[in-house]
Formats: C-alpha cells, structure tokens, sequence
C-alpha cells in the first residue's frame, strides 16, 4: 500500500472541495505540497452532489479534483458518503432514518440520521458505492477508500422498525428458538417470556429506563454486527473496484468490535484523534492529571486493532461546533506534540483535520490548518515544521510498539460495562488507574483483545493485567491456564468469573472458571462502605496497598498463597490477595479494584516497571514510547507539560529531531519532543 508500506511516515489533511470555489483548488494544493502534505481525503459528506435526485448521477466535481490532484502529484482518499444521506432520500424513505428510544425519527439536517438495517438503505448505499467505485477507483490519483465516517459516532443506539426485524433474525440465528431466549434471558423473571419472536422488539422506553440486562447485553452485540455487515457491505463492493496496492479502510473508534469490522473488511484501520478535547471547559475543569496524555489510552486500543495504523482526522485548531465541544486554539508546539503521540504509538499516516476551516454550518467553529481567510498562521508554519520532523523519522515507519505488559479486554465484557453498574464502576476505575500507572512509571504496555487472540499473541507479554474479566467461559479460561502454564504472569481483579456468557451469574463456587487456575475460593464480597470513601487497604509484604470501589473476601484454594490481607473493615485480616503457581508461570487474584498506587506495586513486584530505567531517568510528566523495526528501537519521549523538564540519559543518543548526539542531562522545552536512538 503506498500510504502504509512501512517505508516512510506521511503526512494528509481533509479537504472539501465542495467547500470552495474552483479557483482556491490549484492554490490549496500547492500550499499543501509546500507544506509537505501528500495526501488529502474527500468526499465522505457529499452524496447529494454526486446524486442530486434518485438514480441521477454527477461524479464531474469530483473527477474535475482527482484530475488536477494528479497533475500535482497528490494522493486522494475517497470517502463514501453514506454517512449523510440526502434530503430528497430522507424525505421519499423515512423508513431509512434511526429513531430514539420512544419511536421517534430523527430527520435530516445534521448527520449519521441513518439506520444500518434498512433494507432500502442498503440498497441506495450500495448503488452510491458501486456508482463511485466505477467513477473513481481506477483513477491514478486515488490510493484508498474510507467507508462511510465514524461508524457508531454520535450515536450508538437503534430503535427503528428496521433494527427490530433486524434484531429478530440475528436472534433466531443464535438461539434457534424461543425458549432458548427465554433462558439466556432470564426471562422468567417480572413475567418477560415470550411465546412468539413478534413479540420481541429492540429494548424500547420502560420506567425508570429499566430494561432485561441480558436483552441488552445481546443488542449491544446486534449493534456491532449490524455495523460490522453495514461496513462489509461497501468493502465488498469496493474491493471489486480498488487498484492493486489501494487500501481500503474507516476512520474513527467507536462501541463496536472493531477487530471484527477489520478483520472482514479493511486493509489498515485508521482512527481520529482529538487530544484538544482535554482543554474543553468541562474536560479541563475535571483536573485529571493526563488531560491531552490520555489519548495515549485511546491510541493504545488502536494499536491492539491494527499496528502500523493511521490517523484519518489529526488535531489541528481549535475544535467546536456551534452547539457543542468548545476548546481554545492549540498552543504553539502542541499540535507537533500530539502528531508526535500518534506516530510514537504506531501511526505511519498522519493526516490532520481540516486545511481550511468552513466559514459555514455546524463545524464552523472547528478549526483547521488555515482559519476563514486562508492567510499564513502559525498553525500553518508548525505543520511545515512537522513535515520536517517527519522525514526524519522514516526508518521508524514499520516498527512495532514495545511493551512487556498488557491490559486485556473483550467485546463481552466490554459491551456488559456499559449495561451493568457494578461492572461499570470497578472497570472504569481500574482502567484509569493501570493506564496512569503505566504511564507515570513509563512502562510501555498494550490492550489485548482475548477474543481477537490466539495463545501465542498472549505469550508475547510477560505480565498481563485482566482487571474484571466478569463475563468468562470454559474456553477463555482454558487460553489463559495455557498462558500461565508457559511461564507467564497473569493479574485479575475482583467481580471475575461470575458471570456467562449470557450475562447471568453463575450459580457456582467463584470465581466460576477461574478458580482452578487462581486456587481462589470467594465465599463473600460486597460494595466497600462508603464510610472508607470508596478504598479499603490491605497490608502486602510490608507494603499498604489500596483495594478500591469493590472487595472479595478471598479463601486459597489447593495451591493457593496468600500474598496481602485486608487490614480494615469487618473482614480484616482475611485473605486480599492470592498467588498459585502453575507450570512455569503465576497466577494472580487481587480482591478490589485497582488505584494507581496500588498498580505501581504491582509493577514492581512483577518486574516490568520501567523497563528501560537503565538508559532514562524520566520526570511523571513526560511520556516514553518505544517503537522498534528490526533491530532497532526509537525511543519516543513526549512532554505534556507547559513547562520545561530535565531528563537523564544514561547512555549515548543520536537524537533524529536535531540530528545530534545527546547524553546526560537534557532541557525538553514545553510540549517538546524527542526521537532518541541509541548510537
């Protein structure tokens, strides 16, 4: 692929030819070239151009652009533009549009108004596609395809008649017949069954907003399949189409399986990234300390999607609709900074959103490269300094991200955080305090999705951390026993095991499958008292340790070792956490949910915290990333801070950035980075 052939880093922007009068085009794309940026995306928005009414088609604009973007040397993607369906198709077919939860239709005039399952949505979107496909595809200057944009953004839910009939057949398909629905279901309960499939609807309005968790748990599912089979039908179309070498991709990470929507039908996964987000009004009034590092978090659940991937949609300016989302203009050295952060974590395609900033509609105020006038900025000047950056950063294009450590994680689980709020409130702690463990103590670590995996991507890591893996079979289990088994070490968190597939708790000792390979006994566990704020500690080899939100009184089983005790609430002294070990490696059963502290301790007694303390000395405000190609390794180093930090190295470096030879005590200026290589 020639964006992706793991040979050189490149830069792109979105570009809305549509936007702007013809004779800005020759002047933007020379502006772009000067800039460095090779490649621009098009068209994701505009179907009614292209089909002003049914079945009349007019891909001139379009072909007029790709025509001049190849006598510049430009590359394009070309976006389709199912997520913005015209009015006039709205309009004739109101059987197409989602609606919320009561019934009602969302109508034209914003985006994503669209439901996946219309059967007569499908059939326009796939002759716009085939349409586009023939006009566009074999054209010189196109290199990729994107479908649609930001599948499942905004809005995550379906509530038309579509997705009900839709949600009927998926279920037939995987339970045959209802009664077996009416068990999974646990349907027995305040009078649910149902003796005929007519009967069963998408959830719908209910008091108190109550509806079956295990009806929910499975739309969640028929949510990400019908996203799944939406995307699977462009790409089917388009790979009849595509060039050799032309990919063929989406943009975006939302709540679906994303490793699925991959795997069926993309070449290379590309996702947006907004860090500015961090500096909204009410994001920055919530003091988390990561603020724009936190989307090193989102780039990591990227990366365990795709490696090497790209970035679609690139933080530039100040982003805002007129309604929504306001955040200042990025500082000077910030946008450099966060394209930084996305190559550090595996990007080798960068390209920022948007060149110019529309004088018009509901993304006015989202800034891009260049502001209403167009004129030379500062933002301007910084992406040709980036371009810079970049070039010298191509023998990195390719390279894996290192990490001796992951987090794991499934759809299931997952999808039952979201509809389950115990599962919710320990996920969500634990998430944030590994993540922030991690990055403090500059230990590089992945997400691993188990049910995307086979054992030898689990062998690559030497720790994993499975924090509340509540939703577990005998298959899962099995994979994770055969991990420990070959020597390696494998943490959870309390609330595992006590659920199926289904989502129901077991009616088993806990945790479930688990207890064999934890030698972990839970006769009792309750929700901590609020009387401890939410943290109960337990003593480990001398060290306190905190146990957060949730805590399971533990009993070791055969081969179970006691390692920490609670030391407070009614179950002091009784077991907080267990080890047994088994073939060459340890299993782990920590009773709470995690804080940061309590994950560094982790760290440090597993041996992975800070694996390259040897060659850094790093401040908590600089984030080190590592990426290697052969053999090779480029050591990233981010700060995030809007003042100065010292860092020391303990060995000879050839800084890529400078292209000088460093050691010793380093200044990285406010929002600075690094590329470092040893010499």
């Amino acid at each position: 692929m020639k964006l992706f052939d793991r040979k050189r880093i490149t830069l792109g922007t979105c570009y809305y030819p549509e936007h702007w009068d013809r004779t800005l085009w020759e002047e933007d794309l020379d502006r772009m070239k000067e800039a460095g940026i090779e490649t621009v995306r098009i068209a994701e928005f505009a179907w009614i151009l292209m089909e002003p009414s049914e079945g009349c088609f007019d891909f001139s604009l379009f072909e007029d652009f790709l025509n001049l973007a190849d006598s510049k040397g430009m590359n394009v993607i070309v976006g389709t533009p199912t997520a913005t369906p015209p009015a006039w198709l709205t309009e004739k077919y109101p059987e197409v549009l989602n609606a919320d939860i009561r019934g009602t239709l969302y109508r034209h005039g914003a985006r994503r108004q669209y439901n996946y399952n219309s059967p007569k949505y499908r059939e326009l979107c796939t002759r716009i596609v085939e349409k586009m496909a023939e006009a566009y595809a074999k054209h010189p200057s196109v290199v990729g395809w994107q479908i649609d944009n930001e599948l499942n953004c905004e809005l995550d839910e379906f509530y038309s008649e579509s997705d009900t009939v839709a949600f009927r057949e998926f279920l037939k398909k995987k339970y045959g017949t209802v009664e077996k629905l009416n068990k999974a279901w646990g349907a027995v309960v305040w009078s649910q069954c149902y003796t005929g499939w007519e009967e069963i609807f998408v959830p719908r309005y209910t008091i108190h907003g109550t509806v079956n968790p295990h009806q929910v748990l499975d739309y969640k599912r028929f949510v990400s399949d019908s996203v799944c089979r939406f995307a699977k039908l462009q790409s089917d179309i388009l790979r009849k189409y595509v060039k050799p070498g032309d990919f063929i991709t989406t943009n975006g990470m939302f709540n679906l399986d994303n490793n699925r929507l991959t795997e069926e039908s993309l070449n290379v996964y590309t996702y947006d990234s907004y860090p500015n987000f961090a500096y909204c009004v009410e994001a920055y009034k919530a003091k988390d300390p990561m603020k724009d590092r936190k989307w090193s978090r989102h780039l990591a659940e990227t990366r365990a999607v795709c490696q090497p991937f790209g970035i679609m949609e690139q933080q530039s300016g100040a982003n805002g609709w007129n309604t929504r989302m306001m955040a200042p203009t990025p500082e000077p050295g910030q946008m450099t900074l966060w394209t930084l952060q996305s190559i550090a974590h595996g990007a080798d395609f960068v390209s920022f959103f948007r060149w110019r900033t529309a004088p018009f509609g509901t993304e006015m105020y989202w800034h891009g490269i260049l502001d209403y006038s167009g004129r030379d900025n500062a933002r301007l000047a910084e992406t040709k300094a980036i371009h810079q950056i970049v070039q010298k950063l191509d023998d990195a294009a390719g390279g894996i991200y290192q990490a001796q450590a992951a987090v794991v994680c499934d759809y299931d689980n997952t999808f039952d955080a979201q509809l389950d709020r115990w599962h919710e409130m320990v996920e969500r702690q634990s998430g944030k305090a590994l993540f922030e463990a991690f990055q403090q103590t500059h230990t590089p670590f992945d997400y691993l999705y188990l049910d995307h995996a086979e054992l030898k991507d689990l062998e690559r890591y030497k720790v994993l951390f499975y924090p509340h893996a509540s939703i577990m079979n005998a298959e899962r289990a099995a994979m994770l026993k055969a991990y420990v088994e070959n020597g390696g070490k494998l943490v959870f968190g309390c609330r595992s095991g006590y659920k199926d597939m289904d989502g129901q708790c077991v009616m088993d000792l806990l945790p479930g499958h688990l207890r064999d390979l934890t030698g972990t006994d839970i006769p009792e566990y309750t929700l901590i008292s609020p009387k401890f704020d939410g943290i109960v500690h337990a003593e480990w080899d001398g060290a306190s340790i905190e146990t957060a939100v949730f805590n399971d009184r533990l009993t070791p089983l055969e081969g179970g070792e006691v390692l920490a005790r609670y030391t407070e609430n009614y179950y002091a002294g009784e077991p907080a956490l267990i080890r047994k070990k088994l073939g060459k490696g340890e299993a782990y059963y920590f009773g709470g949910a995690f804080t940061e502290k309590t994950a560094e301790v982790f760290f440090e007694k597993l041996g992975i915290r800070e694996p390259y303390k040897k060659l850094f000395d790093l401040p908590e405000g600089v984030e080190l990333a590592v990426r290697k190609k052969e053999d090779t390794e480029f050591f990233f180093v981010l700060n995030y801070q809007e003042t100065e930090q010292t860092l020391q190295l303990h060995a000879a470096f050839h800084e890529l950035i400078t292209d000088q030879h460093v050691s010793g005590s380093c200044t990285l200026k406010p929002y600075g980075t690094m590329v470092l290589r040893l010499k």
